[in-house]
């Protein structure tokens, strides 16, 4: 057996970089600076050095959810941690494999108020699918293969490798090469997969409901074939979006809080949801038939810790790739049944006619000085090659994105979200991480409100350092329009407290003190140029900001009113 011994634990961890093929590393590190000196030397690993550990993390997690493969961030200690720990509770909900490695308070100085002291592990741990201090050099290469493993299998998820520093100048021997990194892909059990199928085959009304579980798990769209073998509906969750091709005549767009009519009554028609790689989050259930008992549901993930027994059904365990085979096989002489697949095609349709009186309607609302989202969306489709990656925030005014056909990912077209948590600022930092995983030639669009711009524009200077060139389509309604619409609902226009207000961004000095284009549209007749010129410049190799400036009123589809953390659905009357 081969050993191989690095002459500090940093020099340890770079090697350990290059065995994983990563191609970009994000931190903000401590003070001690041996790991940035260990990388220097390895010119084909970027280090992005950001201006905070919270947008580090989301970058880490935005590379870690377009690639499939390790996110890899680098903090110090004690509140380098804490200030992380948003991004890990939000890699853990997205279930992203990261690798967040930071310093740790030298063995013979715990318990002694020593500098940033603090119990980083019981802080993390909450967030973290697996967290170890590694206080002997000795052990730094099993906890790197072990973590490397947990991130990728499984469900994946953020993993936590705190080295100490009276380690950091040690030489660390390896018995042996690195452990594969390459994630495996378990097979479900044949009876479970025996009898699901059989369910799956007696289904009159099937939907297939495809979440972020099945994210690289589609090759050769086996996922649509199956659709088509069972006549079934095709809806993705939030962040299933991109798995499936929805130019599909059976996709009907975003399941739960994302669907309204006249695609939501194939969710009081079905007799049968099959749930791939989703854990069927509030969500994506949101408007399902209230009573439970009505909807049975086939669920697919991958761990045990993934399944809602909330509905009667049944569960297979396993790879989604490999369940979809298995499911396709068992079922090769299946044929849908009846009109199912018909009804399907002629609420997509309707569903398309309905979007454009939507927006037809929504502009009516939006007052002088504003543009309507929905002319946003269009605008960029026709401006940015079909292929680009749409990364996305979760406020008001952008949730319109999420609302199919009002945008549709083109075949080739990707889409990166925040999870269930929906932390501020996500998608503006997961931007980041997104450009720099992706091709060079393929567009990356950011689609954010001004309050989670706000949040990021800190990191305007690591965009700059890093020649990251990223098309940022800032939608600004004055702030916070989601809280200042459920202000509205309980005090109306009269409360003296305000979440929104009628003043300049400041975004267009910072883009100018950074040598970005800027530029703030205002009407419609604006934004075709404005995001053809902008677009030009970020293929150019430049970072461009288009502030849009939008209303309150321009609420997303389908929605009458907010109401705390969900929307008030428009009366069925008022759905045509």
């Amino acid at each position: 057996m081969t050993t191989t011994t690095h002459p500090t634990a940093w020099a340890a961890l770079a090697d350990h970089l290059r065995h994983l093929g990563t191609r970009a590393v994000f931190a903000l590190p401590g003070d001690d600076m041996a790991l940035l000196g260990e990388l220097e030397r390895a010119a084909d690993i970027r280090v992005v050095l950001c201006r905070d550990q919270r947008n580090a993390v989301f970058m880490a997690t935005g590379y870690a959810l377009t690639t499939g493969r390790p996110g890899v961030c680098v903090i110090g200690k004690g509140p380098a941690l804490t200030n992380a720990l948003t991004g890990v509770l939000e890699a853990r909900s997205a279930a992203a494999p990261l690798l967040l490695i930071a310093d740790g308070t030298r063995l013979d100085r715990l318990g002694t108020g020593a500098f940033q002291e603090l119990d980083q592990l019981t802080a993390v741990r909450p967030y973290a699918k697996w967290a170890v201090r590694v206080d002997h050099a000795d052990r730094l290469p099993a906890a790197l293969d072990k973590a490397t493993a947990l991130a990728v299998n499984g469900t994946p998820g953020p993993v936590y490798v705190e080295l100490a520093e009276q380690i950091a100048a040690e030489p660390v021997t390896r018995n042996g090469p690195w452990r594969p990194a390459t994630p495996q892909r378990p097979g479900p059990d044949p009876d479970a997969l025996a009898a699901t199928a059989e369910r799956l085959a007696a289904a009159e009304r099937p939907l297939l409901l495809v979440g972020g579980g099945a994210r690289h798990r589609n090759a050769g769209r086996r996922i649509e074939q199956l659709a088509e073998r069972l006549g079934a509906g095709l809806f993705t969750t939030a962040s299933g979006r991109g798995t499936v091709a929805e130019d599909h005549p059976l996709y009907c767009g975003v399941s739960g809080l994302y669907t309204v009519a006249p695609a939501d009554a194939l969710w009081q028609e079905t007799d049968l949801v099959i749930a791939l790689g989703s854990r069927l989050e509030e969500t994506a259930t949101f408007g399902w038939p209230e009573d439970a008992s009505q909807l049975p549901v086939i669920q697919a993930v991958v761990d045990e810790a993934g399944l809602a027994m909330e509905r009667p059904g049944a569960h297979v365990l396993g790879d989604a790739g490999r369940i979809v085979d298995g499911w396709t096989e068992l079922l090769a002489d299946h044929r849908p049944r009846g009109a199912w697949p018909e009804r399907i095609r002629t609420v997509r349709a309707a569903l398309a006619r309905r979007a454009a009186d939507r927006a037809e309607e929504a502009a009516k609302r939006v007052p002088d000085g504003a543009v309507p989202v929905a002319d946003v969306l269009a605008a960029l489709d026709r401006a940015v090659p079909a292929d680009r990656v749409l990364v996305q925030e979760n406020g008001l005014q952008d949730m319109w994105s999420y609302y199919f056909p009002h945008y549709a990912l083109a075949v080739g077209g990707g889409s990166v979200v925040p999870s269930e948590q929906t932390p501020l600022g996500f998608g503006a930092a997961a931007a980041v991480g997104v450009r720099l995983a992706e091709p060079a030639g393929r567009p990356v669009v950011a689609v954010v409100g001004d309050g989670a711009f706000n949040l990021f524009r800190s990191e305007l200077p690591t965009l700059a350092d890093a020649g990251v060139a990223v098309l940022y389509v800032v939608l600004d309604n004055g702030g916070y329009g989601w809280l200042q619409s459920n202000l509205d609902r309980v005090s109306g226009p009269a409360s003296r407290f305000a979440f929104t207000a009628a003043r300049r961004s400041g975004n267009e000095g910072l883009a100018d003190a950074h040598g970005f284009d800027h530029v703030r549209v205002t009407s419609p007749a604006e934004l075709p140029a404005a995001l053809t010129a902008a677009w030009r410049r970020v293929s150019a190799g430049t970072t461009a900001i288009v502030e849009v400036a939008v209303a309150l009123e321009d609420t997303p589809p389908g929605m009458a009113e907010s109401a705390g953390d969900f929307p008030v659905r428009e009366p069925s009357a008022a759905l045509g």
